[in-house]
């Protein structure tokens, strides 16, 4: 390895160590302790809920890979969560696999069909790249219906064999922290990833590609790149959901426009470009949707219970928040939390650790620097 390898090595888990992280990684330790610690002080039923909240809270991130970093905006990403889930209960269904077997089956499939649709899309820019990920779920959709034979139509795939051969009651703690535990697995991998010269590639795409192209980078490679981890993402989403006790492999669980508008919005007032924006909105969507799903008030000027207007009361917070808090829960907690330190009499730094600089002026810098360092140096030292 060589020694800029492991200088951006020991940068790394520098920034892994709990001593040396900002006080907001450090907060975030702090609520993941919580919540491993949650299933203490609530019932099982709320157990299973936050084990469904997590799942869609990995989903949530694996749209933010490649739409909150590189800027190619996915309106259709549950195809990956379809295609992972489909695969995953397929397997177990028909083949008798285990779900262990069948789920990595289910990954790599949904991989491949971020392939298949990445590569084409590279060429398609703003609008139209949206429509292509908006309309291939819905084509998908279609075969699964017209071959009703294998995929049982809108009904759906249902039946599979419980995860680890846990049970829907009696076994609520052991799925919640099988969900916790793929939550924080993939939110860890996904921070690495995005807090390394990938990520910064990612987010410099998405500002200004053609820079990135002139330091001698290739933005297709990197948005492939995005576009397939993403996709792999998803389809671990979708292959957990398909063996748990709320989900199925159907067209509504997986595929529906629903369904995607939703994780877009989870994503965008978490904080898009964050990853732990988007886990914390993919979270919440849920935990607000089931409770609001549970209210038996009346709303007066409808006369109609909470609970069937869960969607449109949901939609109106979210348009609310949209409104107050444009970049995202998390950047607002930020900001919030600065002002409070600056108020109490701590000093915050007015430059981050990058200089200050863009995405785009960081790779610029560092990839112009090993371009002079290969050609033997800047015209000063020649």
């Amino acid at each position: 390895m060589s020694d800029k390898n492991v200088s951006r090595s020991r940068r790394l888990l520098g920034r892994l160590n709990p001593v040396r992280m900002s006080l907001r990684y450090k907060l975030g330790l702090v609520g993941l302790a919580g919540l491993a610690a949650l299933p203490m002080a609530i019932d099982p039923t709320m157990a299973l809920m936050f084990a469904t909240a997590y799942f869609w809270g990995v989903y949530a991130m694996s749209w933010d890979v490649v739409s909150g970093y590189t800027g190619q905006i996915s309106f259709g990403h549950g195809l990956f969560l379809g295609v992972g889930g489909y695969t995953a209960a397929l397997l177990n269904l028909g083949h008798n696999l285990d779900p262990i077997v069948a789920i990595p089956v289910g990954v790599v499939m949904a991989a491949v069909a971020g392939v298949i649709i990445g590569v084409p899309a590279l060429r398609l820019k703003g609008p139209y790249l949206s429509l292509v990920t908006l309309v291939a779920p819905l084509i998908l959709v279609q075969l699964f219906i017209y071959r009703s034979d294998i995929f049982n139509g809108e009904q759906g795939l249902s039946g599979t064999d419980p995860l680890l051969g846990l049970q829907t009651f009696g076994d609520e703690l052991a799925f919640y922290y099988i969900a916790f535990g793929l939550f924080v697995f993939v939110l860890t991998v996904l921070l690495i990833v995005t807090r390394t010269d990938a990520g910064s590639i990612f987010t410099a795409i998405r500002e200004d590609e053609d820079t990135v192209a002139s330091v001698g980078l290739n933005p297709a490679k990197f948005k492939i790149m995005a576009f397939v981890l993403s996709a792999a993402v998803g389809g671990l989403a979708g292959s957990m959901i398909v063996f748990t006790p709320s989900g199925n492999a159907s067209p509504t669980t997986l595929l529906s426009v629903t369904v995607n508008v939703e994780i877009i919005i989870a994503a965008i007032l978490g904080g898009m470009g964050t990853i732990v924006g988007a886990a914390i909105g993919g979270v919440a969507l849920i935990l607000i949707r089931e409770q609001l799903a549970g209210v038996g008030l009346t709303v007066p000027l409808f006369n109609k219970p909470v609970s069937d207007m869960d969607f449109l009361i949901f939609a109106v917070i979210t348009l609310v928040l949209l409104f107050a808090l444009p970049g995202g829960i998390v950047r607002w907690a930020i900001g919030l939390g600065r002002k409070g330190l600056e108020r109490a009499g701590f000093d915050t730094p007015e430059v981050a650790a990058d200089g200050g600089k863009t995405p785009v002026e960081q790779v610029y810098e560092k990839y112009t620097g090993e371009i002079r360092e290969i050609l033997g140096g800047d015209d000063d030292g020649r």
